[in-house]
């Protein structure tokens, strides 16, 4: 079973223009989707989708609509119960796949909702291969929160994913943790770096530098690292060794959870036993298949072009700064995560 934590969830409502938006003006939406939203039900209901076992655990009272939502979905859920409805967030989509998303903040969670949090994940965590904590947290919730939840994670048997940003990540990353799942620009923030330098790079086709910074923070966890960058595909980093693959060929319709699907992608792989191609492999081509469907839709496997999704070893052995890394062009056909 693997098991998920949305600290930070919401019910997102996806507009779907037929022209580019256009600011200050009125236009009309061709489609409209409201589906139940944040990191870890989304990677719960990619998972589902998969038939394979998953419970999503996150803070909602009883009668939210998002409660309501997830039911109709048929995911196996717990909620802490809170005050006020969780947020409501907006994505934007053009035909050409360009998404706009205005995120909104969800209420505050208090010292006893965290606590709730915490005991209900410890212990529905004695049946799950696989713990994924995801997503920003609100406020009223420490930074090192994931930090915490892996140490108490440890001695019970299960692997830790970890996939957020900013001082939620840098707390996460002190200590070990058995992957995490950053794009550029987060893992260059995790690694101290200008994250500048790491896009600069990405848009020449040159990985060198991101799969540098991968190793550095593999080393540091001592896990592995699944760097998703968009249009370019995904890196797979361990301790002993990095794998590269790019997506197949799709019509973008929005890029709302497509990290999300990647992250669950690479959880089924590895839950199923896959070794590192074929778990980044499963990434990409989950990813893929989201960014090719509307809204946050989950993709089933029926979605899945594993045919057309190569994997190149970078390295047989850790790769250090300055390592030669080939230079990959970045395919078309895919927007950016």
């Amino acid at each position: 079973m693997i098991l998920t934590l949305t600290a930070h969830p919401s019910l997102d409502r996806t507009l779907e223009l037929a022209a580019p938006l256009a600011r200050g003006e009125v236009q009309r939406a061709v489609g409209v989707r409201n589906e139940p939203g944040g990191k870890g039900i989304n990677v719960s209901r990619v998972i589902a989708a998969s038939e394979m076992p998953t419970r999503a655990i996150l803070p909602a009272h009883d009668g939210d609509p998002l409660l309501t939502a997830l039911r109709g979905v048929g995911l196996e859920i717990d909620a802490v119960g809170v005050s006020g409805d969780v947020r409501t967030n907006i994505t934007i989509a053009e035909a050409d796949g360009t998404t706009t998303k205005i995120n909104a903040p969800g209420p505050a969670l208090d010292a006893d909702a965290v606590d709730a949090l915490t005991g209900l994940l410890l212990d529905r965590a004695a049946d799950a291969a696989w713990v994924a904590l995801c997503g920003s947290l609100p406020a009223g919730v420490p930074d090192d929160w994931y930090r915490t939840l892996a140490d108490s994670l440890a001695p019970l048997g299960c692997r830790v994913a970890i996939d957020t940003s900013g001082a939620p990540l840098t707390a996460a990353v002190a200590g070990p943790v058995d992957l995490i799942k950053p794009n550029e620009t987060e893992l260059a923030e995790a690694c101290g770096l200008d994250p500048a330098v790491l896009r600069a790079a990405l848009a020449a086709g040159d990985l060198g530098p991101i799969v540098a910074a991968s190793q550095t923070m593999a080393e540091r966890i001592g896990g592995s690292v699944l760097a998703t960058l968009g249009a370019t595909g995904a890196i797979l980093t361990t301790t002993g060794g990095s794998w590269f693959a790019s997506p197949p060929p799709i019509v973008p319709r929005s890029t709302v959870g497509a990290g999300d699907s990647s992250l669950a992608g690479y959880l089924i792989a590895a839950t199923r036993g896959d070794d590192e191609p074929g778990r980044l492999r499963s990434a990409v081509a989950y990813g893929a298949a989201a960014t090719a469907l509307p809204g946050t839709q989950a993709p089933r496997p029926e979605h899945l072009d594993l045919a057309h999704i190569p994997v190149t070893a970078l390295s047989t052995s850790p790769v250090q700064a300055g390592s030669p890394v080939p230079t990959i062009p970045t395919p078309t056909g895919l927007s950016p995560e």
